[in-house]
């Protein structure tokens, strides 16, 4: 009796490696006639008195029969693969374009419609403080959409969100170190890496002629934005960090116990005067000791070289790897698999999730070179790549020397950073104010757009004063 499991006999590995270059890796003709029959299942269908059939292979490929003639489609998260263009192509009406580094930066500007009379009385004919808005993984400035004009309105001033690279339609620049070694200012700037992102906000920011901005960052561009204050505090007015993906310390700073005891022990008070005379033989023992540790650090110093050296061989290999084609298929497959299932996961309530919003999230997926740029960003994320590291402490051990305002916002039901990481990065952060959201997700920018604006209005009136100072005296 034949087994369900009877086609893994025939399994090998040169067969599936066949099999996933036909399918993702190799080009083909708009239409052709031949399909293997083993990786089809037909559909019938009907349009007028012709009859159709619908196949669908391997890897969410999709063909049309029309009459004699199949027509293949190729698609990623419901997008055609196989009519790619360049991103500004992509654009909308209102998109903009500002070149750093020889990245093409896709962004966005909503400018205050004010009369005569706001500008006279609110705003004495200056313009406030403008806002810079910092998406998060996967996402683009389509995401800020719904709350651009309005928190232009609010702010009485500009409102600027970009793509970063290897999102949205920013260009997709390939990235490849110099074989040569360089230093200091001479080493070039990986495009997808944090460092790069924090100068293209601090470069925005020089742009709109602003002292300083508001940053808003949303997931991982919190961490965009955490890093830009603490690279230019004097430019930052304020931080606004939505949902953040930045882990909060499990352990919070505390003042340190017994410190009286150690100034004491420094000053030679009481008893630690008794003994004063030193034994011959301890003097002999802490020599043996630290000749010890001075051996004990050359030993410690040489595995820790060897051990980079390990790790360095090994993050080549890795992202060799990950350049790969069998990368590029992997991410594809993860994409289609998995990125709508996100855009549902990130909401609380997945029915209010319109057409237009999953467009908006697939659409840079019609760029040429989405699948490379994103493989290069996991190798930036993954091993680091700032080219000029201000300090190497951890983020998590610099949250309290944060100075400006800060307000944290988050869902109550946020499946992707929970609410208490927000929580407790609020403990972290001195005066920092946290807001949480109830019956929202990942992204309260979207799916509650009126209470996330009126946490935003509560925050920013006080911390910088009344409705018709607030902005003028802060800019001055």
């Amino acid at each position: 009796m034949p087994s369900r499991f009877d086609f893994l006999s025939s399994f090998t590995l040169p067969t599936f490696l066949f099999t996933v270059h036909r399918h993702f890796l190799s080009p083909r003709p708009t239409s052709w006639t031949s399909l293997d029959l083993n990786d089809i299942h037909l559909k019938p269908s009907s349009v007028g008195n012709q009859s159709n059939y619908n196949v669908q292979a391997a890897g969410n490929f999709s063909e049309q029969f029309v009459g004699d003639v199949a027509v293949k489609r190729r698609s990623v998260a419901g997008v055609d693969q196989e009519d790619l263009v360049d991103p500004e192509k992509l654009a909308d009406p209102d998109s903009l374009f500002f070149e750093i580094n020889g990245v093409r930066i896709h962004h966005k500007i909503c400018h205050h419609e004010a009369n005569e009379q706001d500008k006279e009385e609110a705003f004495r004919g200056k313009i406030g403080l403008p806002t810079i808005l910092l998406h998060g993984f996967g996402a683009s400035v389509f995401s800020w959409g719904r709350i651009m004009k309005p928190l232009a309105c609010l702010i009485g001033s500009k409102v600027l969100a970009f793509d970063r690279p290897a999102f949205g339609l920013t260009s997709r620049t390939r990235y490849i170190k110099n074989k040569e070694p360089a230093t200091g200012d001479d080493k070039p700037l990986n495009p997808y890496s944090t460092a790069f992102s924090v100068l293209a906000t601090l470069s925005f920011i020089d742009m709109l002629g602003a002292g300083k901005a508001i940053l808003m960052g949303h997931s991982a561009g919190s961490l965009v934005a955490v890093d830009a204050y603490f690279e230019s505090p004097e430019k930052v007015a304020a931080l606004i960090l939505v949902a953040p993906a930045i882990f909060a310390p499990l352990i919070m700073k505390k003042e340190a116990k017994g410190g009286a005891f150690g100034k004491r022990k420094k000053a030679g008070d009481g008893d630690l005067h008794i003994g004063a005379v030193e034994n011959p033989f301890s003097r002999i023992w802490h020599g043996l000791c630290k000749l010890c540790g001075i051996i004990a650090g050359l030993i410690l110093g040489m595995l820790n070289k060897m051990t980079n050296m390990v790790s360095s061989f090994s993050a080549k290999v890795v992202a060799a790897l990950i350049r790969s084609a069998f990368g590029i298929m992997l991410v594809r497959i993860i994409m289609d698999k998995f990125g709508v299932l996100a855009i549902r996961k990130s909401w609380y309530d997945a029915r209010k999730i319109t057409d237009d919003v999953l467009q908006g999230y697939t659409k840079p997926l019609r760029a040429k070179g989405w699948d490379s740029a994103l493989l290069e960003f996991t190798i930036a994320m993954l091993f680091g790549s700032t080219s000029k590291p201000k300090s190497k402490t951890p983020l998590s051990k610099r949250l309290s020397e944060i100075k400006c305002p800060v307000l944290i916002i988050t869902g109550d039901t946020d499946r992707i950073v929970p609410s208490w990481n927000a929580q407790r990065l609020g403990q972290a952060i001195p005066g920092s104010t946290v807001e949480v959201i109830r019956n929202c997700g990942h992204l309260p920018h979207e799916e509650k757009v009126e209470e996330f604006l009126s946490a935003v209005e509560k925050f920013l009136y006080r911390t910088f004063g009344s409705k018709e100072r607030q902005f003028t005296e802060v800019a001055t």
